[in-house]
C-alpha cells in the first residue's frame, strides 16, 4: 500500500494564518494530522508580524513533515488594506516552501470549496461541516481560518494526486458524504 500524502494547508493572514496538516491516502480519505492559527499581534510592526508568521510555519513544516504545501491564492478585495496583509502572509508561506524544498501550489476559495462541498459559493459553515465530515471530527474545525486551511490541504490532494478522477465517473470524498448527508435526511 502507497504511504498517504502528506499536505500543509495555509490560509494565509496577517492577524490569523490558519494551518491544517493532513494525510491523504490513494482512495482519497483523509486523516487530521494537525490544525490551528498562527496569530500575529495588530499593534506590532509589520516586520514583526511577518516573522511571527514564518516561525509559527516553520515550527508546524518542522514538527509534521509534510510533503507539499498548498496555499490560498491571494485574490480581489474590497478592503485594499486585507488584501495586502494576505498578499504579505501567503509570499512568506510561499518563500518558507522554497527554502524547505517543499513544492507548494495555490487554490481559490472557489477550487477551494467546490472540491470540499462540491459548490464553488460555499459558505464558511458549510465548509467547516464538510471538513469536519471528510476528517470524521466530533466538532467543527474552529476558527474558520483553520478550517479553511484544512479545505486547503484536502483540495490540493484531490487536485493533484488522487488515484480516482471524478471524470472518470467517481465521485470525490465531499460529493460521497454530501450525497450521504442528502439520503439520511430525506429518511
Amino acid at each position: 500500500m502507497a504511504a498517504a500524502l502528506r499536505v500543509l494547508g495555509i490560509d494565509p493572514g496577517l492577524t490569523r494564518c490558519g494551518v491544517g496538516v493532513v494525510d491523504v491516502a490513494s482512495n482519497r480519505s483523509a486523516t487530521l494530522v494537525h490544525v490551528g492559527v498562527i496569530r500575529s499581534d495588530p499593534g506590532e510592526p509589520i516586520e514583526r508580524r511577518l516573522a511571527t508568521i514564518a516561525a509559527g510555519i516553520r515550527a508546524v513544516i518542522d514538527e509534521h513533515e509534510p510533503s507539499v504545501v498548498a496555499v490560498e491564492r491571494v485574490f480581489s478585495q474590497h478592503n485594499r488594506q486585507s488584501v495586502m496583509g494576505t498578499a504579505q502572509a501567503s509570499g512568506i508561506a510561499l518563500l518558507i516552501a522554497g527554502e524547505r524544498g517543499l513544492a507548494a501550489s495555490t487554490h481559490t476559495p472557489t477550487e477551494v470549496k467546490a472540491a470540499v462541498t462540491g459548490y464553488g459559493a460555499a459558505d464558511k459553515r458549510q465548509v467547516q461541516t464538510m471538513v469536519a465530515r471528510i476528517l470524521r471530527l466530533d466538532a467543527l474545525p474552529q476558527p474558520a481560518d483553520a478550517a479553511d486551511a484544512l479545505a486547503l490541504a484536502l483540495c490540493h490532494a484531490w487536485r493533484g494526486g488522487a488515484a480516482v478522477s471524478p471524470a472518470a465517473g467517481a465521485l470525490t470524498p465531499a460529493q460521497r458524504a454530501w450525497a450521504d448527508a442528502e439520503r439520511l435526511a430525506r429518511r
